[in-house]
Order: C-alpha cells, then sequence, then structure tokens
C-alpha cells in the first residue's frame, strides 16, 4: 500500500468516525449495533438529531482549522492556530466542548487561556485535544518521532491544561507516524509509554495494555486516557476498518470522538480504499469561522495529501 492511501486514509477515516458516531453521542453501550445487527454500510451513516446523513462534527471542523494554520502558516504558529479555533467557537459552531469553548472565551491570550482554565477548574483533561489531532499527526509524521510528540503536546495545550491532554495526543501523533511508515502502532505501544510524562504514564499503560477493555474504564470516554484506550482496543479487536468504527461507536458514550480516533488510527492503517464507499460518498462539513465554507469528501482527500507533502519544523 502506497503512502498516500495511508495519509487519506487517516483523514477521512477520522472525519468518516465522526460523522459515524456523532448520531449516537452519549447512547448507551451497544446501541449501534441494536439498530444494525448485522453490518450495513449503505444505511449506518444514518445522520440524526442535528446531523445530516454524512455531515461531521466539531472534531472535523477543528481538525481542518488546524491543518489550514499548519499548511498556510509554513509550520506551527500557536497563536494562529489559537486565532482560527477563536474565530470558529464564536461563529457559532452546532457543537463545541464545554471546556474548549471556555477556553477560547475566557478573554485570556492564547498562552495562558488553557492555563488559567486548569488552574481555575482544576479540571481538563477532557478528549478535545485529541479529537482534533489527524491532520496535525499527518503533518508532522515525516518529521519523527521527537519533533511530532513535541508538537501534539505544543497543541494539546492552546485548549486543554491538563498534561494528561498532552500525552494522550503525543501518543496518537506517534501511533499514527508509525503507521504511516507501514509498520504497526500496536506493536510499538511499550517503546512509546518510556517517552512520556512520568506522572501520566501509568494511566496510559493501564489503557494502552493488551488485555484491558473499555468495560474496565473507570471514567467516562470523554476523558483523554479512556477515549485514546478504546480507540487502540476497536483497532486491536478487529481485523478491517468498518469492524474498527462499529466497535467504536457501539460502546457509546461520546462516539463521535472516540470513533474519530479510531478512524484516524484505522484509516493510516488500512487505507482509504478500506473505507466503504457508502460511508464516504455523503461526507462533508460546514466550517464556521470561515464565511460559510463547505467541504466533501474531496477537500479533505485533496487537504490530506497537501499535509504529508509539505517540509516540516
Amino acid at each position: 500500500m502506497d503512502r498516500d492511501q495511508r495519509v487519506t486514509g487517516a483523514v477521512v477515516g477520522s472525519a468518516v468516525g465522526d460523522a459515524l458516531g456523532a448520531p449516537f453521542e452519549f447512547s448507551r453501550e451497544r446501541t449501534f449495533s441494536a439498530r444494525f445487527p448485522q453490518p450495513d454500510p449503505d444505511n449506518e451513516m444514518c445522520g440524526g438529531g442535528s446531523w445530516e446523513p454524512g455531515e461531521a462534527t466539531d472534531d472535523t471542523q477543528m481538525a481542518v482549522h488546524l491543518a489550514e494554520s499548519l499548511l498556510e502558516r509554513g509550520g506551527l504558529d500557536l497563536p494562529d492556530i489559537f486565532d482560527r479555533f477563536q474565530r470558529w467557537a464564536t461563529d457559532d459552531p452546532m457543537d463545541i466542548g464545554i471546556q474548549t469553548e471556555s477556553v477560547l472565551t475566557n478573554g485570556h491570550p492564547w498562552d495562558l487561556a488553557a492555563a488559567v482554565h486548569f488552574q481555575t477548574h482544576h479540571r481538563a483533561a477532557g478528549n478535545g485535544s485529541l479529537m482534533r489531532a489527524t491532520t496535525s499527526a499527518v503533518y508532522f509524521a515525516r518529521a519523527g518521532q521527537q519533533t511530532t510528540m513535541d508538537a501534539a503536546r505544543r497543541i494539546a495545550a492552546l485548549t486543554h491544561g491538563d498534561p494528561a491532554a498532552w500525552e494522550g495526543t503525543a501518543i496518537f501523533h506517534e501511533l499514527v507516524r508509525i503507521a504511516l511508515d507501514g509498520d504497526d502502532p500496536l506493536a510499538a505501544l511499550p517503546d512509546i509509554l518510556p517517552l512520556l510524562d512520568p506522572d501520566q504514564r501509568e494511566r496510559y499503560a493501564v489503557v494502552l495494555a493488551p488485555d484491558w477493555h473499555p468495560d474496565q474504564a473507570t471514567e467516562f470516554n470523554g476523558a483523554v486516557w479512556p477515549c485514546l484506550g478504546s480507540a487502540v482496543w476497536a483497532l486491536r479487536t478487529t481485523t478491517s476498518f468498518d469492524a474498527a468504527l462499529r466497535n467504536a461507536v457501539d460502546l457509546g458514550g461520546d462516539t463521535d470522538t472516540v470513533a474519530a480516533v479510531t478512524g484516524g488510527l484505522a484509516g493510516a492503517v488500512y487505507g482509504l480504499d478500506a473505507i466503504p464507499a457508502p460511508w464516504t460518498r455523503p461526507l462533508h462539513l460546514l466550517l464556521p469561522g470561515t464565511g460559510g465554507r463547505e467541504l466533501d469528501l474531496a477537500d479533505l482527500t485533496t487537504l490530506a495529501v497537501r499535509l504529508d507533502k509539505q517540509p516540516t519544523e
């Protein structure tokens, strides 16, 4: 499989997971399989609630804003990313995380807003920095392990003051980098864990262990470490892109984000052609903060290829 297949698979796969999971957000476990007891790709991208079939949510919207900053600024410009996120947050997105909204609208500058939020609320380990990370993972992958993990931490810290969010996003960046090189990201986990902040290592060792199951989670999967653990579990326990996504959505809870993270990983492993066409054809998203732009599958595919071709810091 060539690298373009993996790159486009990662970016499109994350958006597909986001859109597939969106109608089931905050549902109970096995809600998806109760509705679709057998694989039914022609109907599973069903939409629901406020979401049209194939419509991606804030997860993908933020990922696109992040990608466009990296491309237009030629690298990591943290004030520019924060500014784009702020414009998005104040342009009435249909969905936005409570923590992310608080940080982006609290009036503090880019290098203080998340830290002030964390000092005030003492809770900032949501999965919002992880949900948007596939595009930056693709962009920094060619730069190697240290650069991609450091970039992940710095981008995560724009909106999440808890180091748990930084480390979870760094793990994801590195897993995507390994998969894009054609290697097994799951086999690399024992080598990644020692690279983490020692204060965060144990919690990630638990949720990334081969015998961990999401039923063992002690926190809601809206937190960063059970979200990442659930995505890795979905990849580990299946042998195809679509099976991994179905397992991720069937966990219930924060289904759009768990599936977006799973889709980014599984897409990097299996490639674009492994994603069912009935899931990709209706894929689209509105992009608040840009004057009403709307992106579709072709736009996301082009964006992915551009991310992989750019020189990185």
